[in-house]
């Protein structure tokens, strides 16, 4: 195997060679070696998961059988054996049906033993895209601010009316209109209630962080969408029952989930149209957040999934920028303000999508009644 040509001295080999391999198997990055004759001799975890494949099944197969032979890894291997050097390429697309579409940086160098043997590193782009758009989701949202009274002031001005309208309809309707009604009135003031603590996109906007049960806010707009824009639609719910508790502000994390259900069904007008709201506890990664004053884990998952048409390669980069859509008559405030409101809450906010599958995943803190205050 490839990782038995590190040289050691003064220590036992073999001992090495197993140290050497638990090292490699820690490591995020996906790590192949390939030989002279384009044969898998080691992969390392990351390349398990990577590939969708154990190493055992791995080893000894050849690695054009696994990816499509245009790939430009394939030329990076290549020309690695030619020039006998290191070859480092960034933004390299792999993609198959088996483990799906992937960006990733790649590093390849030839093997110290026998320069045909290849040594490739691969780099997911994932966390750093990740990070790269929740920076630059701060400076989107600011460009809006001068706008932010303006903007209260329009909204609440006929949310008042509509709330009126709601308790006169009450008086002659039956128990199931009742029903309804108070679901307008207590919409209208919860959205009252979110323009003043927020004043939208004003950096002075109060946030109230509570715990908060996930699960009843994503019940919660599932039954607004199911009641209004979403009557049409089917809206599944995928829950993991023993999520721990949110830190945010409920009312908030309510317009957070109810705008990227709402760009969901206007997504799927097709007959086969399906919404999935989707909880789930992953380890996640630690970042300093311009909503936290330490640096705090993310492990909550929540995903808004449907099987929509996505939005075009040109769009994605700017999806969160303030006055950016593909809407005829939209806004394009929805998306900035939901970004805004996730970095208050010290998360983040990430786009994905690949073979009609597209996926609004949010990742938050966990509720920790020490930090409130």
């Amino acid at each position: 195997m490839v990782i038995q040509s590190f040289q050691f001295s003064d220590v036992d080999e073999t001992k090495n060679t197993i140290k050497l391999d638990q090292i490699l198997n820690a490591l995020t990055a996906i790590i192949v070696a390939v030989d002279e004759f384009g044969f898998i001799t080691y992969v390392n975890s990351a390349g398990e998961q990577f590939l969708a494949n154990s190493a055992h099944n791995l080893v000894g197969e050849k690695f054009e059988n696994l990816l499509p032979a245009d790939s430009p890894l394939f030329a990076v291997i290549s020309q690695t054996r030619k020039h006998q050097q290191a070859v480092s390429e960034y933004g390299i697309t792999i993609e198959t049906p088996r483990i799906g579409r992937h960006l990733v940086n790649l590093h390849a160098t030839a093997s110290l033993d026998d320069p045909n043997n290849v040594v490739i590193t691969l780099f997911p782009r994932s966390i750093a895209d990740k990070i790269d758009r929740h920076l630059s989701h701060k400076g989107g949202a600011r460009s809006v601010n001068a706008m932010a009274s303006l903007l209260a002031h329009e909204v609440k001005n006929p949310l008042s009316g509509i709330r009126g309208a709601a308790q006169l309809l009450e008086d002659n309707i039956d128990e199931e209109g009742r029903h309804l009604t108070k679901l307008i009135r207590d919409e209208v003031d919860r959205i009252c209630a979110l323009v003043d603590r927020m004043g939208l996109f004003s950096r002075n906007a109060i946030m109230r962080h509570e715990e908060v049960n996930i699960h009843q806010v994503l019940d919660h707009v599932r039954q607004l969408a199911r009641n209004g824009f979403g009557k049409r639609a089917r809206i599944l719910t995928k829950f993991d029952p023993s999520l721990p508790s949110i830190r945010g502000d409920r009312d908030q994390l309510v317009q957070v989930f109810l705008n990227l259900v709402k760009n969901a069904v206007e997504a799927v007008s097709h007959e086969n149209g399906e919404i999935i709201l989707e909880s789930a506890y992953s380890q996640g990664f630690r970042i300093s957040s311009p909503g936290s004053a330490h640096r705090v884990k993310l492990p909550l998952m929540i995903s808004v999934i449907d099987n929509g048409a996505g939005v075009t390669d040109e769009l994605q980069p700017y999806l969160f920028d303030p006055f950016v859509t593909n809407k005829p008559n939209g806004s394009g405030l929805g998306l900035a303000l939901v970004a805004q409101i996730i970095q208050g809450h010290g998360g983040i906010i990430e786009y994905e999508h690949e073979q009609n599958r597209t996926v609004f995943k949010v990742l938050l803190p966990v509720f920790v009644e020490e930090n409130i205050g």
